[in-house]
């Protein structure tokens, strides 16, 4: 094994404990399925992995969307592999032969280093060392096998860092902390020239869990108080928050109505990325839509629960804003939320229904009025 570069003043950050480089790494496996969300907070550790083994070429093994995001668009990744059916590493029911046929054609490319960044390795463990690369390291919760180099997966950990500190158990310091998409050249071009016309404002009232949602009445009035000052509005969504859509519109006053519209339901995930990457200011809970919007380097105001901040919000302020709730009890039975390892209460009352329109608006308003429209480089 090559020794890996020192944290100190000159040398690239590191998270945790740099270990030495693997010798001879030409393919490189990273693991982790789950939402756009997901995918974004590894960028920054595949980028990591890519500087630090230049020769080597990385596979991830993901998610469809995670396929559809990134086709087309330059990253650290070679290509993409969708992952199959299984439980713990992707939902629906799983097909065995489709499972066994998936890792024969995986093992089948000889991978030197398998990363794991997807959650705890209970099962995505198993899963990894079934790939047969020479070295594995990952992530591991006290129930997970053991990989050659790993990591406690504790829950409160940003996501970022959780999993730069397992690039760095290969040898990989960081090269960056925020995740950041590569644009195309044509995305390049539209940043560089800018919009025309009203400041275009992207809201998204839906996340995975319905603790995460910020009631679709307090997105209505922010969308009314900007549609007011001149903003156009955009709600977006997937098929299943087309409802919350039209809660949102449906509470906006008549007067403001003509400037704030719906494309929940309808549309591509390219399409998504467009007008993501086309708007001034996106105003969201935590969900792939923010998350996405980040990386793509547009300005974002995120409605928190204070525990998934510390797990997914954004890291820097002068582009991103945070607004936080601090329920630490189910508004229904008054459990403690906050307890890991918890039975979950059955109740899906929003836990950042008490975040205030006002500050929300507060924090849109001041990116509005510091955004340079015309300019490909928004500074943080």
């Amino acid at each position: 094994m090559s020794d890996g570069p020192s944290a100190g003043p000159g040398r690239a950050p590191v998270v945790g404990a740099l270990a030495p480089r693997f010798d001879d790494v030409t393919r490189i496996a990273v693991l982790r399925g789950g939402g756009l969300g997901d995918l974004v907070f590894a960028l920054p550790a595949a980028e990591a992995l890519a500087a630090a083994y230049p020769g080597a070429t990385l596979t991830l093994l993901g998610a469809p969307g995670h396929a559809a995001l990134l086709a087309g668009r330059p990253s650290p990744f070679a290509d993409v592999v969708v992952l199959p059916v299984r439980p713990g590493v992707r939902d629906g029911v799983e097909d065995p032969a489709a499972t066994a046929a998936f890792l024969d054609d995986q093992r089948a490319r000889g991978y030197d280093l398998a990363v794991q960044v997807h959650g705890g390795g209970a099962n995505s463990n198993p899963f990894l060392l079934a790939l047969g690369a020479r070295h594995t390291v990952g992530l591991r919760a006290e129930d997970a096998p053991a990989l050659e180099r790993t990591v406690p997966y504790l829950y409160y950990q940003h996501e970022v860092l959780r999993a730069l500190e397992v690039a760095a158990l290969a040898g990989a310091p960081a090269v960056d902390l925020e995740p950041r998409l590569r644009l195309t050249p044509a995305e390049e071009e539209a940043r560089r020239s800018g919009p025309a016309g009203p400041p275009l404002v992207v809201l998204h009232p839906g996340a995975t869990d319905p603790r995460r949602r910020w009631p679709p009445a307090s997105f209505a009035a922010v969308a009314a108080a900007l549609a007011a000052e001149g903003a156009d509005v955009v709600v977006v969504g997937d098929a299943s928050e087309v409802g919350l859509a039209e809660q949102l519109l449906a509470a906006v006053p008549p007067e403001h109505a003509p400037r704030v519209r719906s494309t929940a339901g309808r549309g591509t995930l390219p399409e998504l990325v467009d007008l993501l990457l086309r708007a001034d200011l996106v105003v969201a809970d935590d969900s792939g839509p923010r998350h996405v919007a980040a990386a793509l380097g547009t300005p974002t105001v995120g409605v928190y629960w204070f525990g998934n901040a510390l797990n997914a919000g954004a890291l820097s302020r002068g582009r991103h804003r945070l607004q936080l709730a601090w329920t630490t009890q189910c508004p229904v039975c008054g459990v403690d939320v906050t307890a890991l390892g918890a039975p979950r209460c059955p109740h899906d009352d929003s836990f950042v229904a008490d975040v205030p329109v006002a500050a929300v608006l507060a924090d849109a308003r001041a990116l509005l009025a510091g955004a340079d429209r015309r300019s490909g480089d928004r500074a943080d």
